[in-house]
């Protein structure tokens, strides 16, 4: 399978951020699954492609060219295949469509960004892949509460809950995207309008 992970190219985060992703994708590679992300060297887009190699596993870069000629970020040199786009947009669309499954793993703008996206494409029903938040630390409680508060004012349809799940234990994560059975009901079970 092949798994998309988002997440933060900072190296400045906590390293207890940084472990457990490496440790995440040491399981990863393990379970036989192979890594697509955004090819950052650092932060936990670094810590999940060293984990996966680790671990036995494959691992898919896709970025930017202008990342690569503007040095925004560092970019990881052991991919076993990278893919250069020209926009974020279609960074982020390559992504997807090489992914079975998404782990969201802590970040910023751009991370949540990719977490709303693929889950915004799950709920008009355009895929059906597993959508795992790895909730290192608590690190996701308040975008829990959040999207708690979002349902409760009636501008998310609590169906919208069963389209993702928050994992702290890397075991049922990944028992979760092995064996999730997809979509139940259709783009009006989900969404409002």
């Amino acid at each position: 399978m092949n798994i998309c992970v988002f997440g933060a190219a900072s190296e400045k985060v906590d390293k207890k951020y940084i472990t457990a992703v490496e440790e995440m994708g040491i399981e990863m590679g393990q379970r036989g699954h192979n890594l697509v992300f955004g090819a950052g060297a650092n932060g936990l887009m670094g810590a999940a492609a060293k984990g996966v190699h680790t671990g036995g596993g494959k691992v898919t870069g896709v970025i930017p060219k202008f990342f690569r000629d503007e040095t925004i970020e560092a970019i990881y040199d052991k991919c076993d295949k990278i893919i250069y786009t020209e926009t974020m947009q279609e960074r982020k669309k390559t992504m997807e469509d090489l992914s079975d499954a998404f782990i969201i793993v802590p970040g910023g703008i751009g991370t949540l960004e990719e977490f709303y996206e693929v889950l915004t494409a799950k709920q008009l029903c355009r895929h059906s892949k597993p959508i795992a938040l790895y909730n290192i630390d608590d690190y996701f409680q308040k975008l829990e509460e959040f999207m708690f508060h979002c349902t409760s004012e009636k501008f998310i349809k609590a169906a919208v809950r069963r389209l993702y799940f928050y994992f702290s234990d890397i075991d049922e994560m990944f028992s979760y995207i092995e064996e999730d059975t997809g979509v139940a009901g259709d783009v009006h079970t989900y969404k409002n309008g």
